[in-house]
């Protein structure tokens, strides 16, 4: 390819889809405004697999391009994280300090650079994820700083000006679930737990603020739960 085949396709995006309820927003977002979307989920030697059921039910159910990579094999290189190694997962809120077990080494950079490339073959304008103003707390690979960044290395690795969007930066998960139910969005879709059982736990990090998100929405989480963690 040389420098003068750089032209993008308008409204063409990746968006990486983990079958949790900020992605599920997203990606149905950008189908709402017209975008041609091509879905991208991770197989990364995460607990369990339910949440990548999910993304596939929903981009069938959407009609949406969707891929399944398999990365697992990186696994051995990602020691440390309670989501991936045989360690016990933490209870309580994100912004506990025992949450930064849940950090899985450089993810959001590696899983990036795979979408990156997957939009420069598609010629897709951009590619998108769904990290929040929540994640900012134990999450440096979610903070503004690096979402810039990594959109500007994008543009500098490829003769595509591929950006990387994040439209969610500066919002809490309250937010974005009353966006999501601004829509109709069912949220039985979804799948936030970091443990793989029948039930959601109710009491790992993720599942306390999807909780917290549907109270402050005065709304009923359609998921079923295991119990509730009250504090």
């Amino acid at each position: 390819m040389n420098q003068s085949d750089t032209s993008l396709i308008p409204n063409r995006a990746v968006a990486i889809f983990s079958g949790g309820m900020d992605s599920f927003t997203l990606l149905n977002e950008l189908v709402a405004e017209g975008k041609e979307v091509f879905a991208l989920s991770f197989n990364y030697g995460q607990r369990h697999s339910k949440e990548l059921e999910c993304a596939r039910q929903v981009c069938e159910s959407l009609n949406v391009a969707h891929k399944i990579i398999d990365i697992t094999a990186i696994n051995s290189l990602l020691a440390g994280s309670s989501l991936t190694d045989d360690i016990q997962v933490p209870e309580g809120h994100y912004e506990e300090e025992n949450m930064k077990s849940t950090v899985v080494p450089n993810r959001n950079m590696i899983l990036l650079s795979l979408a990156i490339g997957y939009a420069v073959s598609l010629k897709a304008e951009a590619v998108y994820y769904g990290a929040h103003g929540g994640d900012h707390a134990i999450y440096p690979d979610c903070r503004p700083a690096f979402v810039e960044i990594m959109s500007e290395a994008s543009k500098l690795a490829n003769y595509e000006p591929v950006e990387v969007r994040a439209p969610y930066l500066y919002e809490t998960k309250i937010e974005i679930l009353r966006r999501g139910l601004a829509l109709g969005l069912d949220y039985g879709q979804t799948w936030t737990c970091y443990n793989g059982r029948e039930k959601a736990c109710g009491k790992c990090g993720s599942c306390v603020e999807r909780l917290e998100a549907f109270e402050m929405n005065n709304a009923v989480d359609p998921v079923a739960y295991e119990s509730v963690c009250t504090g």
